[in-house]
């Protein structure tokens, strides 16, 4: 039986492992992209490439998607940026109308990771790990907080709008920025981030952990250690199935100083980083696909402590 996936943005930090991992596991890949084919890499290693509508632009979006699936029968659609996320959970009913599986978590989890408040309502500490004091901006007094603190929307995606405020002034400069928008304040920690790959199938949980060394502005690690998953793997199991968790995600943790690891947030995506974890030992990819095919997903090995590092190359594209 033919097996087709598109995978959408693959300009992106993911996309490169997800379609070698797809054609390894003997799928067709299409693949698109907002840009034209020579602006972007992985167009040349996808058995078909599409230029799409800005994401944005929602219907013509999604025009232009359904009519890929049609034109390709995709069975599997794996989205790689948050916008797309969250656009195709909102469509899901259209996607299986024309029989294509979305590779995603269930449509509250997606929910519940958006909307950051919410989640932390839910997630419960366990073991190492602690939950960190939030509140809305508008239910703040400037003048009692103990600066710094951090300034974030509650539906933010990657570092978006996310700002550290020094004193009561920039709070009422930063909270300006953004009227209309649900705000939240959190003390800031300082400290690594921890990016913890989570692949969950309803029954069973796997855990990768990273320890990022250098990461860019919008939070994509570039240098990582890979670390012992064992101080994670309790809570992100909880959480996993407790929100309905299903396939690949990405949690997120800053460990302080005194050894302490607070949780950040939950990305319902393949992480930027995810070839890491692949180099690691472990493949998310594949077993992320094996959550929508009935298939149970592999445990993951003991992971030998290493630092991987990440690179660019260059391709003459036309």
């Amino acid at each position: 039986m033919k097996k087709t996936a598109l995978v959408t943005a693959i300009g992106s930090f993911s996309a490169d492992i997800t379609i070698k991992t797809l054609h390894a596991l003997g799928y067709t890949v299409i693949g698109c992209d907002i840009y034209p084919a020579a602006w972007v890499a992985d167009s040349a290693n996808v058995d078909a490439f599409y230029q799409v509508p800005l994401v944005r632009d929602s219907q013509a979006y999604l025009r232009v998607l359904y009519q890929i699936c049609r034109e390709q029968e995709v069975s599997f659609l794996l989205p790689s940026i948050d916008l797309e996320v969250d656009l195709f959970n909102e469509h899901r009913e259209e996607l299986a109308a024309l029989g294509v599986t979305l590779c995603l978590s269930s449509y509250d989890a997606i929910r519940h990771c958006r909307d950051k408040y919410l989640l932390y309502q839910v997630v419960k500490p366990v073991g190492a790990i602690r939950i960190i004091p939030t509140c809305f901006a508008k239910d703040a007094d400037p003048a009692t907080l103990t600066y710094p603190v951090i300034v974030k929307p509650a539906d933010g995606r990657s570092s978006e709008g996310c700002h550290v405020v020094e004193d009561a002034g920039g709070f009422a400069y930063f909270t300006g920025l953004m009227p209309g928008r649900k705000l939240l304040v959190q003390p800031r920690i300082p400290g690594y981030v921890i990016t913890v790959d989570v692949v969950c199938d309803g029954e069973r949980c796997a855990c990768v952990a990273r320890r990022e060394l250098l990461r860019t502005g919008n939070g994509a690690g570039t240098t990582v250690e890979i670390i012992d998953p064992a101080p994670f793997e309790d809570f992100c199991r909880e959480t996993a199935l407790s929100l309905g968790i299903r396939g690949a995600v990405n949690f997120e943790f800053i460990e302080n100083s005194d050894g302490f690891y607070y949780f950040l947030e939950i990305n319902p995506r393949f992480a930027g980083g995810v070839k890491f974890s692949h180099i690691a030992g472990y493949p998310v990819v594949e077993e992320h696909m094996k959550c929508f095919t009935g298939q149970p997903i592999d445990p993951a090995p003991h992971f030998a402590p290493m630092i991987i590092a990440r690179k660019y190359e260059e391709y003459i594209m036309q």
